[in-house]
Order: structure tokens, then sequence, then C-alpha cells
């Protein structure tokens, strides 16, 4: 059976209507993540609403309307994400006017100044106006082909080190090896000439690395001295119970992308996953809030911080997910910028500016750290599963 294609509607995952279907395929309402894409790991980049997550570089007109990003007019340059990336699958679909020159920046610097070296430049415009059609990687590769049309189109993008495999429409039309690649950087939306469409922006961490066996806990520190309780569940789970306590990664990490996937047993508990934390120590590391309540019926209004809010530094927008049910959580740290997905919608996108510190609750870390999950307090009850993580390779 096919599942169901969700999205966050006022905070809330829903599970909407087929919007079409041809055969046994169907098709997913516009700037959503199935359950199948949630399960593996997808993140939407653009919510299908706001421009959260993203930074327009120059004065351009970019705007959301109907579930579309445009732009039409301004200074050419870029509409870039917050997160830096390295290795992953990109989806995007586009629509332009003719004669338009855009296009889809991988790994960019906010504003490039050579295509060559400082960014990969998908291009998107006319075969007849360009060198470089749609399809192709500027002043490095052309695609083959006309791809002309004043339909939408879809860009499938594998960047895996310094291999790049592009699909247009499900058609390959570009595989591109960089013998020095760019290791990560900034995804772009261009501005150059002409209007320009996007919508169902999603991305796809490739090589992440298992931290958890689902058999026992091996590569983890337990704190038996410490009120919380770990086990290892029969289903594969990590439950940990009561508090105040942790458990912690023997491995440290500095800029990473980290999925799991968490059941909250009981109603508005609190726990957290502690990063770049200093090893041995307690809770001394940045905090990725893990508490579902919210105040008044609205979820905008998150109870204490909310799933995927950074604790003291940056509530929730919205709480995403519900208690006595499983959720998938993306906690993505590059540099200062640290930002968070709950169920495949991002939650918090947040820079520290503070003079540097050993200590993240004082100052900016930089320094890779152990990975705690938090024991909070007595009713502590939280189980973890799926735990993965892949780290960003410098730039």
């Amino acid at each position: 059976m096919t599942a169901l294609p969700c999205r966050a509607v006022g905070g809330v995952l829903v599970c909407l209507a087929l919007s079409a279907a041809v055969g046994n395929v169907v098709a997913a309402e516009p700037n959503t993540l199935t359950a199948e894409e949630t399960a593996e790991g997808w993140i939407l980049l653009f919510d299908g609403e706001t421009l959260f997550g993203w930074q327009p570089v120059t004065e351009a007109d970019w705007k959301v309307a109907d579930g579309v990003i445009s732009v039409s007019q301004g200074e050419p340059g870029l509409l870039r994400t917050t997160s830096q990336f390295g290795n992953y699958r990109l989806k995007v679909d586009f629509r332009s006017a003719a004669g338009t020159n855009s296009g889809v920046f991988l790994r960019t610097s906010p504003e490039p100044t050579d295509v060559t070296t400082k960014c990969y430049e998908l291009n998107i415009a006319d075969a007849g106006t360009s060198a470089y059609p749609t399809g192709s990687f500027v002043n490095r590769q052309k695609a083959e082909g006309n791809h002309d049309t004043a339909d939408w189109q879809t860009f499938d993008v594998t960047a895996e080190g310094g291999r790049f495999v592009v699909e247009l429409d499900g058609r390959v039309v570009l595989d591109y090896t960089d013998p020095k690649p760019l290791g990560r950087g900034f995804i772009g939306l261009q501005l150059n000439s002409g209007k320009v469409e996007f919508r169902n922006v999603k991305l796809k961490p490739l090589g992440t690395r298992s931290l958890f066996n689902g058999k026992d806990l091996s590569g983890w520190k337990t704190y038996p001295e410490m009120d919380s309780v770990v086990t290892v569940t029969p289903e594969g789970a990590m439950n940990i119970k009561n508090g105040r306590g942790q458990v912690e990664t023997e491995g440290t990490y500095g800029d990473f992308t980290l999925q799991i996937e968490v059941f909250v047993n009981g109603k508005a508990l609190n726990s957290g996953v502690f990063f770049r934390c200093i090893p041995g120590d307690v809770w001394m590391g940045y905090e990725s809030q893990i508490q579902n309540g919210y105040l008044d019926g609205d979820r905008t209004k998150p109870e204490d911080c909310g799933t995927g809010g950074i604790f003291r530094r940056q509530d929730a927008r919205k709480v995403v997910a519900d208690d006595f049910a499983w959720f998938h959580k993306t906690i993505h740290a590059d540099d200062r910028h640290v930002a968070v997905w709950v169920n495949g919608y991002q939650v918090s996108d947040w820079t520290d500016t503070r003079p540097p510190d050993e200590n993240p609750r004082n100052g900016l870390r930089l320094e890779p750290g152990t990975i705690i999950i938090q024991g909070h307090d007595a009713t502590t009850d939280f189980s973890f599963r799926n735990l993965r993580i892949a780290e960003l390779p410098p730039r």
C-alpha cells in the first residue's frame, strides 16, 4: 500500500489526499514529503509558505505565493540556504519563461565570482540563448539535448564527493566528476535574467552511518551512578527512563547531519539531544530540545522551547511532532550555524554569534564534542532508533 503524502499544516503533520495517480504511481501534493521519503531521511528545504531557511544575497523580488518561490527582476544573484551541505541528493522543480537564464547553484559560496572554482552552477537556460543549456554545469560540462519547455521540470541531483549525476525529468543529462571537488557549500537559486519559479525543494543527506546497532550500547557511555536507566528494548530501540542522567557517544563530532527517530512515552515530557559536548561532562553542549507541548491549542506557541528548538537560544517556530508516536528529527550543524527539521519540516535556524568558549552554554564552540541524549527528570521515558550521522567534509 502506498503511504499518503504528509506535510506540516499549521504545525500539524497531516497526511493528504492523493492528488493524482497514473496506474500505481501516486503524485504527492507539492512541497510535501511522503511517509516513505520521511523515513528515508528527506527534508524539505522549502516549506511552501515562507522563505524560512533561505537568505537573499542581492536585492531582488524573491517572493512566495501559491506554494512557489518566484523571482523576475532585481540585482542578479542568489537566494541561498542558510545551511551548507556536503553529500546529498537534491530534488527541485523549476519553471522558466522563454529567454530566462537562471540556475541552481550547488556547494556554492554566497556570492560566487568564479563558477569553475567557487560552486557548481546547474544551468536553466534555453538552448538557443546559452552555450550551456538547461542541465549543464556552466563552464564545466554541457548537457546534450534541447530541454526547452514552458512546463514544470524536475532536477534530481546526486552529489557524492566529486561526482555529480543530474537527472532531468527522470533522464540522466549530466554525469560529471570534478578532480578537485568542493566539499560543502550552500544551495542557491539564481536570478540572472527573466522570470523563474521553484517548488518541491527537498534534500536527502548521503553518507550517513549508524551510531546505534539496535542490539546493545556499543559505542555509547552510560552513567550508572546517575538516576537515568538506559536499556535496549526487544524491538531494538534505545530507551532512557528517569533522570537526571544521560547516555553519551564515545566518538566526537563537529560539523555533521544527525538523523534520529524519537518516541515520547508520556505527555509533554522533556528531553534533548546535546551536541559538541564537553566529553564526560553533564549536559555541557548545545541542546536540541525534545518537548511536544504547546499552549492554547496553538502549535506556534511551544510550551518549553519546543521539539527542534535550540534550548535557551531559539524556540521552535512550530511544534510539529506528537507524543506517543514515532517522529523523525534531523539536526544539522555546520560551523556557527545550526538547523533542525522535525518530520522533514524545518523548525529552527540559528547562528551562534557569541565569542568562543569551550562550553557551548557560555559561548561559541566549533570544536568536535560528544553527542548526549538526556534523561531530564523522574518522568523521563523516551525511545530512540535509527540514529545515523554524516560528518560534513571541509569546504
